[in-house]
This record gives C-alpha cells, sequence and structure tokens, in this order.
C-alpha cells in the first residue's frame, strides 16, 4: 500500500511530503486508519530539539482522527467505517494502566517517543526502501494512512467535524483533562491559566463550562482577547505586581493554577497567587532549573506535574465532544487548516504564533 506522509528526515531539515510504502496491514489489535486530520502539537516541533533521542528518518503526527479501514483480529472494538480520534499509546498492563492512569504508563516514554512497541513495529519505508523509524505516539498521523494499535482509538459519533477532532487527543485533553481531572474544578472555583496557547485555552474553556471563574495570562494582546471570549478575565503578563493583581481578581488568591509555559518566573508568579492550600499544575517539561522565592509553598499550596491532562481517553473525548455539541468547549475556535502539503508553512505559522492550532488535511 503507498500513501502520502510528511517526513522529517533531520533535526535540521524542514518536513518533505512523499509517498510511503506500508508493507502489512493491521496486526492482531491494530487498526488501519484513513485520517481526515491531524493537529500540530509543540511536541512534534520539539522533536528538532530532543538531542538525536527521537529516531529520524520518522513520520511524526499525534493529534490524528480518521476512519478505520481495517482491523487487525477479533478483538479491536472497532469496526470498518468507525470515526475515531487517536490519542496516546500505553501499555494497558502495568499498575499506572490498570490503576485507569494510563498517561503515567510505565512505557509512556518508549512507546510515544523513543522507538514504540517492539511487537508489530512500523512496517512502512520510503520509495526507495530506506527504513523510517517506528511510529511516533502509535500513530505517525502526519499522513494520509496510519496503522494505530486500538487501544490508541476511541471511537466518536459520525455526525461530528472529523478533521477537526484529532486535537483532543492531545494538547486540548491535556489543558481540559488538568482543569476537568486533576484540579475536579468546580461551580464557583477560581483557576489562574498561565499561557493562553492551545493547551491554555482548552483549559479556560473547560473551567468556564464548569462554572469556575478562571483568569487567563498572556503576553500576546490576541491571545487574550481570544481567553476573554471564552469568558475568563484577561491579564498581561507583563502587569506589575502579577501575583497581587490575581489575589484580587480571585478573592484572595485562586484555588488553583495551571503553568503551561514553563517559564520559570511564571511558575513562580503562579505559586504567590494561590490561595492557602492551592495546587499548581505544570504541563511543560521544564529545562533549566526552578528557583522559588521563600514562603512559596508555605501553608499547604503544592505543586505538581500533570502528563495528558491525566485523562482516561475513552472517558475524556466523549465528554469534551459533548460539551463542544453543547457549544461550551468551542475548541474549533482555535483550529486553522492546512493541507497536508503545507505542513512547513503551518510550523512556521505556529511557530511565529499566528495560528493557535494548526490541523493538516491530507489529501486537501
Amino acid at each position: 500500500m503507498r500513501f502520502g506522509a510528511a517526513v522529517l528526515r533531520s533535526y535540521g531539515s524542514r518536513f518533505a511530503v512523499e509517498e510511503v510504502i506500508l508493507e502489512s496491514g493491521p496486526a492482531d489489535g491494530e487498526i488501519l486508519v484513513r485520517i481526515a486530520g491531524c493537529g500540530m502539537c509543540r511536541t512534534d516541533l520539539a522533536v528538532r530539539r530532543s538531542a538525536g533521542r527521537t529516531p529520524l528518518p520518522a513520520v511524526l503526527g499525534h493529534e490524528g482522527s480518521g476512519v478505520v479501514v481495517e482491523t487487525g483480529g477479533p478483538h479491536t472494538g472497532l469496526g470498518a467505517g468507525d470515526h475515531v480520534v487517536l490519542s496516546f499509546d500505553s501499555c494497558g498492563h502495568c499498575r499506572s494502566c490498570v490503576g485507569a492512569a494510563p498517561a503515567y504508563c510505565d512505557s509512556f516514554a518508549s512507546l510515544n517517543l523513543f522507538g514504540g512497541r517492539k511487537e508489530n513495529a512500523a512496517r512502512f519505508t520510503d520509495a526507495a526502501g530506506g527504513e523510517l523509524a517506528p511510529r511516533w505516539f502509535g500513530q505517525s498521523s502526519f499522513a494520509e494512512y496510519a496503522v494505530v494499535p486500538a487501544r490508541n482509538a476511541v471511537r466518536v459519533d459520525p455526525s461530528l467535524p472529523l478533521e477537526l477532532l484529532g486535537p483532543l487527543g492531545c494538547g486540548f485533553l491535556t489543558g481540559a483533562g488538568a482543569v476537568l481531572n486533576s484540579f475536579r474544578v468546580g461551580p464557583g472555583d477560581t483557576v489562574a491559566v498561565f499561557g493562553a496557547g492551545a493547551v491554555g485555552l482548552a483549559a479556560v474553556m473547560a473551567a468556564t463550562a464548569a462554572g469556575a471563574v478562571a483568569v487567563a495570562v498572556d503576553r500576546h494582546p490576541e491571545r487574550l482577547a481570544l481567553a476573554e471570549r471564552f469568558r475568563a478575565i484577561p491579564l498581561d503578563a507583563a502587569s506589575a505586581g502579577l501575583p497581587h493583581r490575581i489575589r484580587q481578581l480571585t478573592d484572595g488568591g485562586a484555588q488553583y493554577a495551571l503553568d503551561t509555559t514553563g517559564s520559570a518566573e511564571l511558575i513562580d508568579h503562579a505559586l504567590r497567587a494561590l490561595r492557602p492550600t492551592g495546587h499548581l499544575g505544570l504541563v511543560a517539561r521544564l529545562h533549566t532549573p526552578l528557583p522559588l522565592q521563600p514562603g512559596a509553598l508555605d501553608r499547604g499550596r503544592r505543586i505538581s506535574h500533570i502528563c495528558e491532562g491525566d485523562a482516561v481517553p475513552g472517558l475524556l473525548i466523549p465528554r469534551l465532544t459533548a460539551l463542544w455539541q453543547a457549544e461550551r468547549f468551542p475548541f474549533d475556535q482555535l483550529i486553522r487548516r492546512y493541507p497536508l502539503t503545507d505542513i512547513n508553512q503551518a510550523e512556521r505559522d505556529c511557530d511565529a504564533g499566528l495560528v493557535v492550532k494548526p490541523v493538516l488535511i491530507p489529501g486537501a
């Protein structure tokens, strides 16, 4: 089977849409999916800075959505024609997976970032027969087709706009899940979100959908305008006395804060903006030490890292699509479509902050 895919051949090169060859169909427990759309996530772009840890050449992409074409074996729980959203991979049998915490799977890094499953590894090559790296996040969905472990796939209502749903598998899932799962925000709670990108704005939408008061902190006026559209209180990150301003806006301090920036300065501000017993969640990977001001963690305040929104994708994705249908989680307003052939323009626009969430459309 031959189809088009965006191949990254070196850490410094641009993507090239090439013909790739799938040597065999789905094995037991796998499905073949025709991709309708795939979000571009910062994690895809961070491969360029991975210091050689991510094998190349590779087909990236891990926010895919599409239609099941073929299933491998009788126990996938899916059938040809099903509409699915693809999320992260997990082993299904370690203590975390059995405990409904697949984002903390013992094999998360190896399955998603550094080589994938050893059994049923990627079976596609480039047109010249050259080997391509194993699947990225069990998907490699910057492509017209993807072979995916059925565990990665969540069936969705076929009436939904399938090509837009992919980011529900990672970026939007992470922000919304942090609010709904990790914090368990409810009516009247207060949430400060630092960084109004795709993850942060999903967190804002989830917070307001849950009846909470949300404060959005960013340095870009257009991102703050988006947050305000989603009923958050906008606050410039350069505001003097930022923690004090947030405490004023949240009646003595936010109960919850979410940092999506990885900025040590903003993380410190977020901690100092919390009320006693407040909880700060971090979703970005830190690349530098994290100095904290004296007293930042006093009075029961705590800080934790949140991976993939503490989500079980099969539970959270249907919850988010139901909120979208109820016009309470308008994630589609964050998306700009690009043909897969324009993947390099999508990356440039993403890096420049011109788009919140690019979604690549094969065959467009």
